[in-house]
């Protein structure tokens, strides 16, 4: 695969599901991998933990201050961290409704700021976002998840529009139904689910017929973070088994 000696990667995450696939796949291929997520990783070899709230904005300027301190550069970063409080718009909570958009969407812009400077400033970086089958589609209950993630993918157009003329690259990759522990609901996998049985695997909603494995959308997004990709920015690219080409 690709080659990331050399290069210093953040990722947003790091602790568990994609993010932390994401971040150990970037160490296994030589790149430098500094971890941002509330909790410690645990069993996280080769990738350096650094313990932050996403949702704690001011925190973040801070932060990729220290890892330009201490390594000289940034070359990716991959916006992973994100959250979910279900809740239907007749009981939409201020305290989470807010919690979701800091964390999914306004943590994100504020580091494609911050890291972006740098990125300019040394002519090259790769930045990709993870966003959601639910920046484009909807489902009850999902409000402030779905707004986060279809703004995400609006900022990832603007950013890349403004950055391009610097050698930065900007996409997304929206994720499907994927094993990690946000599928987990009231205590529940949603993925072990009779429903889900039923509608997405007897029923062939969902093509592939099984969730996602998180290191196959750690390998989508190592490619749009490579210098294999040169000329694909402002994109968001689906990996949800088929999903959303059914009508």
């Amino acid at each position: 695969m690709n080659n990331f000696t050399g290069q210093v990667v953040i990722v947003t995450g790091g602790a568990n599901g994609i993010g932390k696939a994401t971040a150990e796949l970037f160490s296994e291929l030589g790149a430098k991998v500094i971890a941002f997520d509330r909790e410690q990783a645990k069993d996280n070899s080769g990738v350096e933990n650094v313990v932050l709230d996403l949702g704690n904005l001011p925190s973040l300027e801070a932060a990729v201050s220290e890892v330009i301190k201490k390594h000289g550069r940034i070359d990716v970063l991959v916006n992973v961290a994100g959250v979910s409080f279900p809740n239907p718009i007749l009981e939409l909570e201020n305290d989470k409704y807010f919690k979701t958009l800091d964390v999914n969407l306004h943590a994100p812009v504020f580091l494609m700021k911050h890291v972006g400077k740098v990125m300019v400033a040394q002519s090259y970086g790769r930045i990709v976002n993870l966003t959601s089958i639910h920046g484009k589609l909807s489902e009850p209950t999902s409000m402030a998840y779905d707004i986060s993630k279809a703004g995400l993918e609006a900022a990832t157009r603007t950013v890349a529009l403004e950055f391009a003329e610097h050698g930065v690259l900007v996409n997304a990759v929206a994720p499907g139904f994927v094993a990690t522990r946000m599928s987990i609901v009231d205590g529940k996998d949603e993925l072990e689910s009779e429903w889900f049985n039923n509608i997405y695997i007897q029923n062939k909603r969902l093509p592939i017929a099984r969730a996602a494995l998180p290191i196959e959308i750690a390998q989508g997004i190592a490619w749009l973070a490579s210098k294999s990709n040169t000329y694909m920015t402002g994109q968001t690219v689906t990996i949800d088994g088929g999903l959303s080409a059914r009508f």
